[in-house]
């Protein structure tokens, strides 16, 4: 699980209209209106039922909360300014330009770089990524503000002004006074246009507590769909207004956790979770959240609980996944794949069965199982084609089954459309194992653009210490990995940061400090190739020869295709230390 301070969107308030005037909207930014069914690995899966671990049976629909809505007429908090400024900030719409994207498009702005001209559409938005590319060369010895602010071109391109579309047959009607859309409904339809039905229902309904969380909530989703970090602080601010309108509501306070964690705060996010679930017990993001955030601060014990008591209270695929991924991390690689198995038998609708048949070709990689992996992320990709997570997880099982043509054509279709540091590195390793002409510079072209999102997240108050710690380990500032990964060590003890710490110190020659924490990142008996290369070539540096045999060897046989460049590291290593007995 990889980590995540200026708001880069447009915001807007109309300060002259008297407080008891009900404000004009405003364009702000919004996702592209292209399809989103707003599932994904990682943070928060659709909010749609299935079938309970262990007894699955064909799913009925369920809500993301366990209760809808309460009443709009909620008392309102704050002045008409207040007020203004919420609407205008995060509502509002206007018709598409000719040659836009369904999302429309807005002047991003970044914390220290120059407003953005906007671009024009999904087009102008992919040739925006390739010329921050091509550029890479000529500005590596730039200032990041610099980087950051032409990966915001790319990233905002047609891409995310709010409301600034029309629904283009959607079905998404505006909705009712009475419950606005839970982010379930926004989960199984079109995000972009749910997103925009909330908007027209709130600058007609500003009092509408459950309106409010649930856009706030809508924009989590919509920023971790969209690898798009500047919808963060809007949805704090729909967040922060729910919950002037109604203090301590679970809508708006599983919405705050769902943030933290989105956020990578996660002692944040478990305190929110809490609260949520003390003043209703069966909400299910908060119950998924407050799973998130114990496997991420490493309570593995406490998580494989807080999974149990989910199931019993939300059975359903957003837990169901999670129970799974609990039981992947003790090294239970047989119940987890059973459950996602059950999971998928019972999944009906498009974005249900992309999100679980990802998780079971992700699964299946870990393993070495690259045919398996790949036959999942063709059911994935026929359920939803444009379905990133599975473009990204085909693209690393084509490169592990030897066809890596495939995998580069791939990998550069998913970060031409949304650069994030996962595939970025992935790409960038595949042109160094190339080796072609022209091939290190379009390498560091990619590192480059992860330092240019890095940047990018922590303007929208993502921590990306552990992403930048492990892309600059093997790919950038030594020194910087190191401080990043020390400081995420101090905040989580996962077995993801005790990797990223073992490495950081190895790569900066320190390997016996490095050792316990390589260690520890192995103990739990999660299989990931990853950390036994890891460890097996740090020790091999504390000179424990038979250690390093061990662990290079288990990493290779468990999935010899786990990284281009750092499998051939993992066979020369065990090639020298076989020459050495």
């Amino acid at each position: 699980m990889s980590p995540r301070t200026t708001d880069s969107t447009p915001e807007s308030h109309d300060d002259a209209r008297p407080p008891s005037t009900a404000p004009e909207p405003e364009t702000d930014g919004q996702g592209p209106g292209g399809r989103d069914d707003g599932s994904a690995a990682g943070t928060e899966a659709d909010e749609q039922a299935a079938p309970r671990a262990g007894a699955p049976t064909p799913g009925g629909a369920g809500g993301a909360e366990a209760a809808g809505p309460r009443d709009a007429g909620a008392e309102t908090a704050g002045d008409g300014r207040d007020r203004a400024d919420a609407v205008g900030a995060e509502t509002g719409e206007a018709g598409a330009r000719p040659g836009t994207d369904a999302g429309g498009e807005a002047e991003p702005r970044t914390g220290a770089g120059p407003t953005s001209e906007p671009a024009a559409g999904g087009g102008q938005r992919v040739a925006a990524v390739r010329r921050v590319a091509a550029a890479g060369r000529r500005w590596r010895g730039a200032h990041l503000a610099g980087c950051a602010a032409l990966l915001a071109v790319a990233l905002t391109g047609g891409a995310i002004a709010v409301g600034g579309a029309q629904d283009r047959g959607t079905g998404v009607d505006a909705v009712s006074a009475a419950g606005a859309l839970s982010p379930g409904d926004l989960a199984r339809g079109d995000l972009d246009s749910g997103i925009r039905s909330l908007q027209r229902h709130l600058r007609a309904q500003p009092r509408d507590f459950g309106g409010w969380a649930t856009l706030g909530t809508a924009y989590v989703e919509q920023a971790r769909t969209k690898g798009d970090p500047s919808r963060y602080p809007q949805a704090e601010r729909a967040l922060k207004r729910s919950l002037e309108l109604d203090p301590g509501n679970d809508q708006a306070l599983a919405g705050r956790a769902a943030l933290a964690a989105a956020r990578h705060d996660f002692t944040g996010a478990l305190k929110d979770a809490d609260r949520a679930l003390k003043q209703n017990p069966y909400n299910e993001r908060a119950l998924c959240t407050r799973i998130d955030a114990l496997v991420e601060l490493g309570r593995y014990e406490d998580a494989a609980e807080a999974a149990r008591t989910a199931d019993d209270r939300r059975p359903g695929i957003p837990v169901f996944t999670r129970y799974a991924y609990v039981k992947e991390l003790s090294g239970d690689v047989r119940t987890a794949r059973d459950v996602l198995e059950r999971a998928l038998e019972a999944a009906d609708t498009p974005g249900d069965i992309a999100y679980v048949a990802t998780a079971l070709g992700q699964l299946a990689w870990n393993q070495g199982e690259y045919k398996t992996a790949l036959g999942h992320y063709a059911r994935a990709l026929a359920a939803d084609e444009d379905y990133l997570p599975a473009l990204e997880g085909r693209a690393r099982a084509q490169a592990a089954n030897g066809d890596r043509a495939a995998a580069v054509e791939g990998l550069e279709r998913v970060v031409a459309r949304f650069p994030l540091p996962g595939p970025l590195v992935a790409l960038g390793e595949l042109y160094e194992d190339r080796g072609a002409d022209g091939d290190r510079a379009k390498a560091g072209d990619q590192y480059a653009l992860v330092d240019a999102w890095t940047s990018l997240a922590r303007a929208g108050g993502v921590n990306a210490d552990l992403d930048s710690a492990m892309a600059a380990a093997d790919h950038g500032d030594k020194k910087e990995a190191l401080r990043a990964a020390r400081a995420e060590w101090n905040r989580r003890h996962s077995v993801h940061t005790a990797d990223a710490l073992a490495w950081a110190l190895h790569v900066n020659g320190r390997d016996e400090e490095a050792l316990p924490y390589a260690r520890r990142a192995t103990a739990t008996g999660y299989r990931n190739a990853g950390f036994l290369y890891h460890r097996g070539i740090i020790e091999r540096a504390a000179g424990n020869d038979r250690e390093a045999r061990d662990h290079l060897t288990a990493a290779l046989d468990l999935n010899p295709g786990f990284s281009p460049l750092g499998a051939r590291e993992a066979r020369a290593a065990l090639k020298d230390l076989e020459g050495t007995r």
